[in-house]
């Protein structure tokens, strides 16, 4: 059975023989079973590489952070992590410049703490009962890389299309009217930081 560790752009963690492209984390959320039994347990959701320094890991060790896939990195920021300090350190300096870019000139002071950019993603991606949160704009005021819902499917906004997302890869692109309004699923100020020029890796070969 495969092991409950894929992450969807909803944030949910699913089980699926299907492999990612970047892991991540989100504290200890498995048992000594290698069971989830809490969607997160810190405020730092980060998006790692797969490899990084010849470190090797045994996934769901007990006590030891649980080991999350995603298909691709605009699955994970739409789920709500950020690039890993560590081991996507260029990465992570391009998406803070990006974050600071996009704040209000009134209110820019410098390069924010990263506990400061953790605090602000948990706080636009789960709602106080613990549901995903959403919000309603215009596909022609969204920057490549977000994702939104239609239907009750998650769609990547890529090259002026709507790829359908599945956990095997993206399915045939849909080319909708730019000027109707969805639902998104990237959180806000992710969203700006795609607006900001931030390009996600995207995983688009998988599944076509």
């Amino acid at each position: 059975m495969p092991r409950q560790n894929r992450v969807t752009p909803f944030g949910e963690i699913v089980a699926t023989p299907a492999r990612g492209t970047f892991m991540g984390n989100r504290g200890v959320l498995h048992n000594a079973a290698g069971v989830i039994v809490r969607p997160y347990q810190v405020q730092r959701w980060i998006i790692c590489q797969l490899s990084f320094k010849g470190r090797q890991r045994v996934v769901m060790t007990p006590g030891h952070y649980t080991e999350l896939f995603f298909l691709d990195e605009a699955t994970a920021l739409a789920a709500g992590h950020r690039p890993c300090v560590e081991c996507r350190r260029v990465a992570f300096a391009t998406f803070r410049e990006a974050w600071v870019a996009a704040q209000p000139t009134s209110v820019r002071k410098g390069l924010p703490k990263v506990a400061e950019i953790d605090r602000v993603l948990h706080q636009e991606r789960i709602g106080p009962s613990g549901h995903k949160l959403t919000y309603r704009a215009a596909l022609a005021d969204l920057p490549e890389g977000v994702f939104v819902v239609v239907g009750e499917r998650p769609c990547l906004l890529w090259q002026d299309a709507l790829f359908p997302w599945s956990v095997g890869g993206y399915g045939q692109p849909l080319h909708v009217d730019r000027g109707l309004m969805a639902l998104v699923l990237t959180p806000r100020s992710t969203v700006g930081v795609l607006q900001q020029g931030y390009v996600p890796q995207v995983s688009l070969h998988a599944g076509l």
